[in-house]
């Protein structure tokens, strides 16, 4: 990501005319619950001063990721406002669509691509950069897959576990939001790892759902896929379960307090809640920022796939039970014995989760 953000800001100071000056700082210390990957300081010649909020994904951005992203980064800007005056945003990436960078144009979120396209505006000091570049992303290419990163393979995986076969990649490309090319590399790739079995002409007709899951969280890690902040409900858990039943905050409890809705085996110790963004879940719950201590994970998804087929337990609402298993899987201290119980319990139980 460093290296991304590094070309990307080489690119803007060749663009910048000759009295207009830009500092980076990489991965500033910024108190509070969201941190920018970088912190740009740009100034024009008659000393007028803005600064840029940056956030770098080092991949190629899909349309559909736009709206949760430009909802990230106005929160972020909102956030820390009070701690760093600043106007704009920028996301720097691989790759960025027609499409992406049109809905990054209408939120009025500036971009960089490694291939050139770019647009830069600030109203104070006064400035508009816009450039093209590639128009297909040069990385895309047919070739064989080689892991399950992603959230393509993510949102195949997760397809593959809630629904039963038989189904085709066309059928699997419509329930999972993924184009039918990515689908059918992924089913190329699953079933040279023997996770699936297959039709000659292409069919799905059995999924190993569990051995699947657990291939999935080789490359993917509930703590490291996502965006984490670490909070402390002083009351204890039972008091967050309360407040989350009476809430009208959009969320979807997983790990231990997901899988407690169907098949508890020890008390939760740690909440885990995926959130849109984190700052009025932990205004709204009342949840403290601390170092040490923290018995709530609030996460900030890599993709809005965490929320699909969530259902209601007991009062809450519960991410869907294979992504349970996979953040139970790749969770802190019980989590992975808990999420070979959790698979243990799917396979024992299929009518009463799969669809």
């Amino acid at each position: 990501m460093r290296e991304l953000h590094d070309q990307a800001l080489e690119q803007i100071r060749v663009m910048l005319p000759p009295s207009w000056n830009i500092k980076a700082e990489w991965e500033p210390q910024v108190p509070g619950p969201v941190e920018p990957d970088a912190v740009w300081s740009l100034s024009g010649p008659d000393g007028q001063q803005t600064t840029l909020l940056v956030e770098v994904k080092s991949r190629s951005i899909e349309p559909r990721e736009i709206h949760l992203m430009s909802q990230k980064l106005g929160v972020m800007r909102s956030r820390l406002r009070s701690l760093i005056p600043t106007s704009a945003s920028i996301l720097i990436s691989t790759y960025l669509s027609p499409r992406a960078r049109e809905m990054l144009d209408a939120s009025g979120t500036s971009y960089i691509d490694a291939t050139g396209n770019v647009r830069l505006q600030s109203a104070v000091p006064a400035l508009f950069i816009s450039t093209g570049g590639a128009t297909k992303d040069p990385w895309r290419e047919n070739r064989p897959i080689l892991s399950l990163k992603g959230p393509a393979a993510a949102r195949v995986v997760r397809a593959l576990a809630d629904f039963r076969p038989p189904y085709r990649a066309r059928e699997v490309a419509e329930r999972s939001h993924t184009p039918a090319s990515s689908v059918s590399r992924i089913l190329d790739f699953l079933d040279r790892e023997a996770l699936l079995m297959r039709e000659p002409r292409g069919a799905v007709t059995e999924v190993k759902v569990a051995d699947l899951i657990r291939r999935w969280t080789k490359d993917y890690d509930l703590t490291r896929t996502n965006h984490v902040t670490s909070l402390l409900e002083p009351r204890g858990i039972d008091a967050l379960l309360r407040k989350l039943r009476n809430t009208e905050l959009s969320y979807a409890a997983t790990a231990s307090l997901g899988a407690a809705a169907v098949a508890p085996y020890a008390a939760t110790r740690l909440a885990v809640l995926y959130v849109p963004s984190v700052t009025q879940p932990a205004a709204t719950l009342g949840l403290r920022n601390v170092e040490t201590g923290a018995n709530v994970l609030l996460v900030e998804p890599f993709d809005s796939v965490v929320f699909e087929r969530t259902r209601l337990a007991d009062g809450l609402c519960v991410a869907a039970i294979s992504q349970v298993a996979a953040d139970l899987l790749t969770s802190p201290g019980r989590g992975p014995a808990e999420g070979e119980e959790l698979l243990r319990w799917m396979e024992d139980h299929e009518d009463s989760w799969r669809r």
